[in-house]
């Protein structure tokens, strides 16, 4: 395994850790400052998904990949794709969420930061 690609892999087990310990400033380190999500309903910042964890509105108290990530790394940029099962709590709802996701990295001084997520509900046949 290439050095990036196991630098990737690491990179993602954290983030994935901080956002069941719901850490937003640790999340923010694993993110550049124009992060966003594209989902079904649009673009939306990713600085409303740090604001939403720091207040508390939103937590998770489960997050685990399926599988293998799919890692393509391009220079200075890299293609994450997993298949990702967690659990939320929004505004005192629990939301149980089963998704694939691909996130997009840029290599930086600080090392591999999510610049976009995308997010698509896996199909239940």
């Amino acid at each position: 395994m290439e050095a990036a690609e196991k630098a990737l892999r690491s990179t993602y087990a954290e983030w994935l850790t901080a956002l069941v310990e719901n850490d937003a400033d640790r999340l923010a380190e694993f993110v550049t400052a124009d992060w966003v999500f594209v989902g079904e309903r649009g673009i939306t910042p990713g600085a409303l998904f740090l604001e939403l964890v720091r207040s508390g509105e939103l937590s998770h108290s489960a997050m685990a990949a399926v599988g293998e990530p799919r890692i393509r790394v391009h220079g200075t940029t890299a293609v994450l794709s997993v298949r990702v099962v967690n659990t939320a709590h929004y505004r005192g709802q629990t939301v149980e969420a089963d998704e694939w996701t691909t996130d997009v990295f840029i290599l930086d001084d600080g090392g591999w930061r999510c610049e976009l997520t995308h997010l698509t509900t896996v199909a239940q046949d």
